[in-house]
């Protein structure tokens, strides 16, 4: 790993130059922030789980016609993907009242909202990811009028697959976070999905008893984040021989003293 060439490294990733021109490699680590990253701190085995989950849905989304980066999962933390432009726009999509919406707005967490919901956040940490409207995304030109319609169609149809798909496992699609890319052909440009989709940037709750499965058990420190990321991969059908990640996991976890 260390004889290639690495672009960037954010919170939760790394990305290395790929293979072939256009291809990134995406790392996932285990380390994880909230509260743009004020907390910080490790849940062990994440990026071996959200590599996982997040190979899933993406290639799921794609079979219903959802375009992405997503290329194919190399090995445990890494997956190979196409490279784009990233829009620096964070789509937030909910279904129901939680987290910050909850505490602008003084709607009780828990509270189903009429329609599903679409918000902006402005990418820059910096400045931490501010809300905005999409007159701010057309007047300071992070997105065409044309692209802000193919992203908001694609999150509304994400939504709805990826809402049907959790309520079959017994799980409550609360809020999710989304980030798009440009890829160029020529002279002209789409928008794919890109990024990833995994516990860390969705709220996951169990339909039953509303226990958290998702990043919120490390922001509030309730314990047991690896243990609800794994509870989401096995509902998900993703260790079918024995759960023998998983295991692996937890043989990780007993050797670093956890």
């Amino acid at each position: 790993m260390s004889r290639r060439r690495q672009i960037y490294e954010g919170k939760a990733k790394i990305l290395y130059e790929g293979p072939e021109p256009g291809t990134i490699i995406q790392y996932f680590k285990d380390d994880a922030t909230a509260f743009n990253a004020e907390k910080k701190g490790t849940i062990n085995g994440k990026g071996v789980i959200n590599n996982r989950i997040s190979e899933h849905i993406f290639t799921l989304l794609g079979h219903i016609g959802i375009p992405s980066h997503f290329i194919r999962r190399l090995n445990m933390r890494e997956q190979l993907v196409k490279q784009v432009e990233i829009v620096p726009i964070e789509v937030i999509v909910r279904n129901v009242a939680a987290g910050s919406l909850s505490k602008r707005l003084g709607i009780e967490e828990g509270t189903p909202l009429p329609h599903t919901l679409l918000e902006y956040c402005y990418k820059d940490d910096a400045l931490g990811d501010p809300l905005v409207a999409e007159e701010h995304i057309a007047c300071f030109g992070w997105a065409s009028q044309e692209e802000m319609q193919d992203i908001s169609a694609m999150a509304i149809r994400i939504n709805d697959f990826m809402a049907g798909m959790f309520a079959g496992i017994g799980i409550k699609l609360v809020d999710f976070k989304l980030e798009f890319g440009r890829v160029f052909e020529g002279d002209f440009s789409r928008i794919i999905l890109a990024d990833e989709i995994s516990p860390d940037g969705c709220r996951l709750w169990d339909i039953k008893t509303n226990e958290k499965l998702d990043k919120d058990r490390f922001r509030r420190d309730l314990g047991g984040e690896a243990e609800a990321y794994q509870e989401v991969a096995r509902r998900l059908g993703l260790f079918p021989e024995g759960e023998s990640e998983v295991l692996d996991l937890n043989s990780e976890r007993k050797k670093r003293g956890k």
